[in-house]
């Protein structure tokens, strides 16, 4: 790890600090390394910055399930779009939903056709929705990992506290830990090494990583989004790995500690239990999501709109799930760039800001 003080953001950045970190890694490594970065904010920053090839060729990088909304499941799409599709709903979600493609259509197709379907930047932006509009349904699409769960449970409790009748959440949260689970557990497993989502691990910790690191002797860091946040991650990972040191380190200090942010998560605790989810593209893994404890009923969109059996089936050329467990590059998807692309994306890592199929047509791989 570099120890040059760091003052400012734009010193995560500095040309100079992220070459001789990458020196470090040249220096340090003597064998072939497959790593696994979890979380597609990292991976559309290492593609952006050219992170992935400038290390020195025994590093691979492979790409992770860490884009919420790459992993949201097709049932939940067309379980969302066929909430929108109601003319007694107002349905709201974050703007990166809309494009996503279910079995037939997108939300955007949703509202183009006449539904009422809105895009809000919090989920207590729909609470206000709600009170203004007591003659509607209004429900929110509550997708993502554990960085959203927070503010998602807390419109919950806000809608519980003013009394609302009409507010529902359609709940896809998904954790990394059984993910990662999933992955090193698997027999076609390539990745020898983690890193670990800084924004995740600021809200839950990484108290949970150090038995997942021990059971598969994988060596984890806590690593940021900027360049010199990264290639410190892959250093530190590096380190592990040469040495055979099994351990979860911290390269991301300045914002996560080992327990995290404990109010966070006794609030998501009250709200939220443990639950199998579907993961597109992966399958289901056992109590690897989120769901409404059975008191909050009343604000379980799926149960108000009697939606749960909506069982729709993958489109066969989409490669996503290979790609999100570091089995394959989205370039080895014979559809990419050619059938899917990202204005007619088959699959959500083409579609998603976050997906590593955008990421690479953006930047050109």
């Amino acid at each position: 790890m570099l120890n040059s003080p760091l003052k400012f953001t734009s010193s995560f950045r500095d040309a100079e600090l992220v070459k001789a970190a990458l020196g470090e890694i040249r220096r340090a490594v003597t064998r072939p390394w497959v790593l696994m970065e979890i979380c597609g904010g990292q991976t559309h920053s290492i593609v952006r910055h050219g992170l992935d090839q400038l290390l020195p060729p025994e590093i691979e990088l492979v790409h992770g399930p860490g884009c919420p909304v790459c992993v949201t499941p097709l049932e939940q799409i067309d379980r969302a779009l066929a909430i929108a599709a109601r003319p007694e709903v107002i349905f709201t979600s974050y703007g990166d939903m809309l494009r996503v493609p279910g079995s037939n259509r997108d939300l955007f197709s949703i509202r183009a056709s006449g539904g009422d379907v809105r895009v809000v930047y919090s989920p207590l932006d729909a609470v206000r929705i709600a009170q203004e509009n007591p003659e509607k349904q209004v429900v929110f699409f509550a997708i993502g990992f554990e960085t959203t769960a927070p503010p998602n449970v807390m419109s919950v409790l806000q809608a519980k506290a003013l009394g609302l009748k009409n507010f529902s959440v359609l709940v896809s949260h998904v954790r990394v830990p059984p993910a990662i689970h999933a992955i090193l557990g698997s027999p076609s497993n390539r990745v020898q090494g983690f890193l670990l989502a800084g924004h995740v691990c600021a809200v839950m910790g990484y108290h949970e990583y150090p038995s997942l690191a021990g059971k598969y002797s994988v060596p984890m860091a806590v690593t940021g989004f900027e360049p010199l946040d990264l290639v410190n991650g892959i250093l530190t990972t590096v380190r592990m790995l040469e040495s055979g040191r099994v351990a979860v380190e911290n390269a991301y200090s300045r914002a996560v500690t080992f327990e995290g942010n404990q109010p966070a998560q006794r609030v998501i605790a009250q709200v939220f239990m443990d639950c199998d989810r579907a993961w597109r593209g992966i399958g289901t893994i056992p109590m690897s999501g989120w769901g409404l404890r059975p008191e909050f009923d009343e604000f379980n969109a799926e149960k108000r709109f009697d939606v749960g059996d909506i069982r729709p089936q993958e489109s066969p050329l989409c490669i996503a799930g290979l790609i999100m467990q570091g089995r394959q590059k989205p370039h080895d998807c014979p559809a990419f760039s050619k059938e899917c692309t990202p204005e007619h994306p088959l699959g959500a890592t083409m579609v998603s800001s976050e997906g590593a199929c955008a990421a690479y047509y953006k930047y050109g791989r």
